[in-house]
């Protein structure tokens, strides 16, 4: 019977990831990052604005603090967010620093990780701005049909 190395069973579980299957570690991956709040932290880190400002989430990356990431996600709960920052933190998605200030300031940052999943998330978020009309639309539509 011959063994294998911690590097050859990482390698094979990697290699067997299905999010098909029940059991998968990636389907439970795949539900957070598709929570709406994790779309949104990963836009705000990633340099984007209201449309008020006139910003998308294709700018530079910079830290932000948490009062600002509470003001620019309307509708968050102080919950809600510290669950979603721990969560991304716990994943290597983003960074916590704090710097030992009076106040204590603390701040978030995307990692590299974080970084890559932004680039698909950022398409998510435009692709339900450019087409909110339509999907309107087809609600009413849809609706109009059910009476």
């Amino acid at each position: 019977m011959a063994t294998t190395t911690a590097a050859q069973r990482r390698a094979q579980a990697k290699s067997d990831y299905d999010a098909f299957l029940a059991q998968c570690p990636s389907r439970k991956l795949l539900d957070r990052i598709a929570d709406k709040w994790v779309t949104l932290v990963l836009a705000a880190l990633r340099g984007a604005g209201s449309p008020q400002s006139g910003a998308d989430c294709s700018g530079e990356p910079r830290p932000m603090r948490y009062s600002e990431l509470s003001r620019l996600l309307a509708g968050v709960s102080q919950k809600m967010l510290t669950q979603t920052l721990r969560s991304l933190e716990r994943d290597g998605l983003i960074t916590r620093t704090v710097e030992p200030t009076v106040p204590v300031t603390v701040t978030y940052a995307l990692t590299d990780l974080g970084l890559s999943l932004h680039e698909v998330v950022r398409g998510l978020k435009s692709w339900a701005e450019t087409h909110m009309d339509d999907v309107f639309a087809n609600r009413a539509t849809y609706d109009g049909r059910a009476s």
